[in-house]
């Protein structure tokens, strides 16, 4: 009686939290979703085609596999294609945002004569294709 009085769990048929606190379903959608088997295969090809340019598709294998990504000793099989998807889509996206942020806050005054051939937008003009005459 006294280790129930002493116990902060509520909960007293709660045995082992880390089996209760485990997901049954690698998706988010639940039992909607793949079987492990199938989710070995879809993770494995989100993250093998996130490397051909499609770097979105390690967002949507870090979302799709969420319960994976959340519980770390869950599904040993399909977390390292998701925990890659996840660095692979946090470096494209640093970069992305670092070479974004470049040209929009830097600009003329950080390039200075070379910025009139990075931008795109005089382009036209250089072609001379806004010549309507």
């Amino acid at each position: 009686m006294e280790s129930q009085i002493n116990n902060p769990n509520p909960n007293p048929n709660h045995r082992n939290s880390l089996r209760s606190s485990m997901p049954v379903w690698p998706t988010i959608d639940g039992s909607l979703g793949l079987s492990e088997e199938e989710s070995v295969s879809y993770a494995r090809r989100f993250y093998q085609f996130g490397f051909a340019l499609l770097p979105l598709l390690w967002a949507v294998n870090c979302f799709y596999f969420w319960p994976v990504l959340r519980h770390s000793h869950s599904f040993p099989r399909i977390r390292p294609y998701v925990v890659g998807s996840a660095v692979g889509f946090a470096v494209f996206a640093t970069l992305i945002s670092s070479w974004a942020l470049t040209f929009a806050i830097g600009g003329e005054r950080l390039f200075g004569p070379v910025w009139d051939q990075l931008v795109m937008y005089n382009l036209a003009d250089r072609l001379g294709l806004t010549s309507w005459s």
